[in-house]
């Protein structure tokens, strides 16, 4: 058991958080490659080990073992290389949850080229600014009409995109990926170290570019040992079983594919199941989660907020050992309603596209709502004021991954493409900051407050959206909700929530009423939002994200308006608050 986590974790059983924290090391090695390395070598030690259990909306379903996964990504990385792709040339894939991802991910590793996830949302310009900011050579996209029009139409905009290729069927003007590797051979050579096609692990992998606060989309870059550092994300916090179903719900286009997928599910020696489903439909996710026998299970809280208006309790769900989430924090009163459901808890993970999970529920921690968890070894996590000071128990600090000068952490990106300014701003002095908002109370959980730039300055006070949020999902009329600053001629700001309703309620002056009421009893009464707007849907990334900013804009709150200053001492919060809160 445990074959390939040994060869780089010198421990991997641990009696408690503390020896956890502590004890817990990854050796890096100066070539690590995950397609060699841990596909290719569990085809190797067990050729029958299941990898991946694939199916989808048309009744279609495919199993895979490692040494299918090596010999296909064998055959695809003789077909791109006949292509033209060489080490170093950047892809970009736009793959949804196909099962050729893995395949083609796996192909571009051995070839020591850089792969691009991309969301099915991105359009002509989208795709043409990602192509020129870091010089895509290659598309390859799923045949879906609206991402291969987008990405046409791109193409005629980036000169350095040469191929363009379609996965699952043929369309006119695109290489067939089927045809492509039909006739390829199965054999591979692993290059030679220290040959110039050989690949070490500081060299470029992977790239995903997240939008930032202002400006353009940055092209966050990993290494080849990125996959290491999601040992943490997979064993210790969704705690995968090997040769057990562990199942995330999330698109390719999102890192969160990249922490629930891939790596340190297949470093951990687990079957990764995936539904690519066309249409998040909570009846038949919960339908799917009960058939297939899953051992773990990961989705965003948004997710766990739609099946809880489904029958959870008539859904067989026992077979699964640990439910987690991440993506966005995870309202008290969702994590309470789970558990009274299912009769187990919903273990918290919080992170970026730009590192492993940071702060989680890990096996020896109980799960506390409304609270993250506890920080992740080796990333040194602390809360830090504007000074880089930490700040104590009770106060407000950003979230801030420390000492990068002494032990930089596997997993953690290594710059942004191209800005090597903002690369040695951002990661190259002591600490990494997030600009997340967090406290943590005498026992070490830590909780979410909110992104510096959500955090809303009503009247002299700071209000976090989080703990807003909270006490509206409380009440039963709540599925989900979005609080953030509108503008306000006599305060500056006030605190507003848009709320998606649950079935059986209708927007009324009466129920925004209830509402705000029930806020200035759940939290103090300050926090209670003066305005109050119904929607069908809360504008959200593909990864399951509310779109807190795009809100703001649409009520003319813009990024001048942004709020900086952190430190505030959470001490004179009353306890009403806190007692809901932690």
């Amino acid at each position: 058991m445990d074959y390939i986590l040994k060869k780089y974790c010198p421990r991997i059983t641990f009696e408690s958080y503390e020896d956890f924290y502590e004890n817990f090391r990854i050796d890096v090695p100066e070539d690590f490659n995950f397609a060699y390395d841990v596909v290719d070598e569990w085809a190797r030690v067990e050729p029958d080990k299941m990898a991946l259990l694939w199916c989808n909306d048309d009744g279609e379903e495919r199993e895979f073992t490692f040494t299918d996964i090596s010999r296909l990504s064998n055959r695809a990385a003789n077909a791109f290389t006949k292509m033209g792709i060489v080490k170093g040339d950047v892809v970009m894939c736009i793959l949804r949850r196909r099962w050729e991802y893995w395949v083609i991910a796996m192909a571009l590793c051995k070839i020591g080229a850089t792969i691009i996830p991309a969301t099915l949302q991105l359009t002509t310009k989208d795709i043409a600014y990602r192509a020129n900011s870091v010089g895509i050579k290659a598309l390859v996209c799923v045949n879906d009409d609206y991402v291969c029009t987008q990405a046409e139409g791109a193409v005629k905009q980036a000169p350095s995109v040469e191929q363009k290729v379609v996965v699952a069927g043929e369309r006119e003007g695109w290489l067939s990926f089927d045809h492509m590797i039909a006739d390829e051979s199965e054999e591979w050579t692993r290059p030679e170290p220290g040959s110039p096609q050989a690949t070490k692990s500081d060299e470029l992998m992977l790239i995903y570019f997240t939008s930032g606060t202002t400006g353009n989309p940055k092209a966050v870059m990993h290494n080849f040992a990125h996959p290491l550092g999601h040992i943490i994300t997979a064993k210790y916090w969704q705690q995968v079983r090997e040769n057990g179903l562990h199942m995330s719900v999330t698109d390719s286009g999102w890192a969160k594919f990249g922490w629930g997928k891939i790596y340190g599910q297949w470093l951990s020696g687990a079957e990764i199941f995936c539904y690519d489903m066309m249409k998040f439909i909570p009846a038949k996710l919960l339908q799917h989660m009960q058939d297939y026998d899953l051992k773990t299970f990961c989705a965003p809280p948004t997710m766990y907020r739609f099946m809880l208006q489904e029958d959870v309790a008539s859904y067989d769900l026992s077979s699964i050992e640990n439910f987690a989430t991440a993506g966005e924090p995870l309202n008290a009163e969702v994590s309470i309603k789970w558990e009274q459901l299912t009769g187990k808890k919903i273990r918290e993970g919080f992170g970026q596209s730009e590192g492993p999970v940071l702060v989680a529920t890990f096996p020896w921690i109980e799960p506390r709502p409304g609270a993250l968890g506890k920080p992740s070894p080796l990333l040194n996590i602390k809360l830090l004021d504007d000074d880089g000071r930490e700040v104590e128990d009770g106060e407000e600090g950003a979230i801030c991954i420390t000492r990068l000068k002494e032990a930089y952490p596997p997993g953690l990106f290594v710059g942004y493409f191209g800005l090597p300014e903002q690369t040695a701003e951002t990661v190259g002095g002591e600490y990494y900051n997030l600009h997340d908002m967090a406290w943590r109370d005498v026992e070490g959980y830590i909780s979410f407050v909110g992104r510096n730039d959500d955090v809303i300055k009503c009247s002299g006070y700071r209000i976090g959206p989080f703990e807003v949020e909270s006490a509206l999902v409380k009440h039963d009329a709540v599925v989900e909700c979005a609080v953030t600053a509108a503008p306000d001629p006599i305060r500056g700001k006030v605190v507003k929530a848009t709320i998606v309703l649950a079935r059986g309620y209708e927007p009324s002056p009466e129920l925004t009423k209830e509402l705000q009421n029930w806020v200035k009893k759940e939290t103090a009464p300050y926090k209670y939002p003066r305005i109050v707007e119904y929607v069908d849907e809360l504008p959200k990334t593909v990864g399951g994200k509310i779109k807190r900013k795009l809100i703001r804009q649409q009520d003319g709150i813009t990024d001048d308006d942004k709020i900086h200053s952190i430190g505030s001492d959470r001490s004179a919060v009353d306890e009403s608050w806190k007692s809901n809160e932690s």
